[in-house]
């Protein structure tokens, strides 16, 4: 499932970022209420996990086009 491009599609260039701005949203509004450590823990830590598994997917989806580029190219060129 997380090896289809479609999927790593939606996780790298919407689900992802999408959460990363949540948490970065809600980790300034926890700053700005009071909870400073929570909220820096938040803002450092979750959107960053975040950010860099968007990173990831998007990687991740790069290779697996490229892969299914050179089997296509394989196969067209044993016929």
């Amino acid at each position: 499932m997380l090896k289809k491009p479609e999927t790593l599609f939606v996780l790298g260039y919407m689900l992802l970022p999408l959460l990363a701005l949540v948490s970065a949203i809600m980790g300034l509004t926890m700053i700005l209420g009071g909870n400073k450590i929570v909220g820096i823990i938040v803002l450092v830590v979750v959107t960053q996990v975040f950010a860099f598994g968007a990173f990831f997917a998007l990687r991740a989806r790069k290779a697996a086009l490229l892969q299914e580029a050179a089997l296509l190219q394989q196969n067209d060129g044993g016929q």
